[in-house]
Formats: C-alpha cells, sequence, structure tokens
C-alpha cells in the first residue's frame, strides 16, 4: 500500500495521510482508496467531493471507506451515485446509519457494497 495525499505528500510510516484538506486517501492494490469518516451533510461535503470527482477522473476503481462516518445524509448518498456513474466505486464497510440509509433507497442495489476493504480493493 502506497498513501499518499492529493497534494503529493510523503507517505507516513503509520499509514495513510490527509491530502491538503483533511481527505484521506491512497492506493491499495490498484485501487485507491478515500476514508469518508465524521459528519456529511450539505455544509459539510466539499472535501470529499473534490477528493472523489478528483479521484474518479485518474483512477479506474475508487474505494470508498464508509467505516468512520458517523452520520450522511442525502447529500453524501447523491455524491455517491454520481460517482457510481463516472468510475467503478465501491463502498466498503458502511457504518449502519449509512447502510440503512443505503437500504431504504435501494442504493444498495446499485452500489457495490463490500464488507471488508481487502474485499473492496481485490
Amino acid at each position: 500500500m502506497s498513501p499518499v495525499g492529493e497534494s503529493g505528500g510523503k507517505p507516513s510510516e503509520q499509514g495513510p495521510v490527509p491530502d491538503r484538506v483533511g481527505v484521506v486517501q491512497y492506493e491499495c492494490n490498484g485501487a485507491w482508496v478515500v476514508v469518508a469518516h465524521g459528519t456529511y451533510d450539505m455544509n459539510l461535503i466539499a472535501p470529499l467531493v473534490d477528493a472523489l470527482e478528483a479521484a474518479a477522473e485518474k483512477h479506474s476503481r475508487v474505494v470508498v471507506d464508509a467505516a468512520g462516518l458517523n452520520f450522511a445524509d442525502s447529500t453524501f448518498l447523491n455524491l455517491l451515485l454520481r460517482i457510481h456513474h463516472t468510475t467503478e466505486l465501491r463502498v466498503v464497510a458502511p457504518a449502519p446509519q449509512l447502510r440503512r440509509v443505503l437500504e431504504l433507497t435501494g442504493a444498495d442495489a446499485v452500489l457495490d457494497v463490500r464488507a471488508t476493504l481487502e474485499d473492496a480493493t481485490s
């Protein structure tokens, strides 16, 4: 695994590092992983939008690690669906709140949801 922030920073020996806007992203088994952590709504999603749009332009497979997500509203769901149309998108380990949103909206049948990062990046 070669973690590199979007700003081109060097990887930390401790694992992935955040880029200049605080979004953690790195390469793993040929997939680009973007870590979604914390809360995402229309006021807080801009850095994640930028990271996912840039990743989708540069990489054929993008994985959203959603294990650390505390809250996500329809803004986050719409972002996932939009990115899904531009690259092979996989969502890994969605937190319970996000899993419920995916199930209620039927997005779990559209998006490629995986249980583990290893499965999502293989």
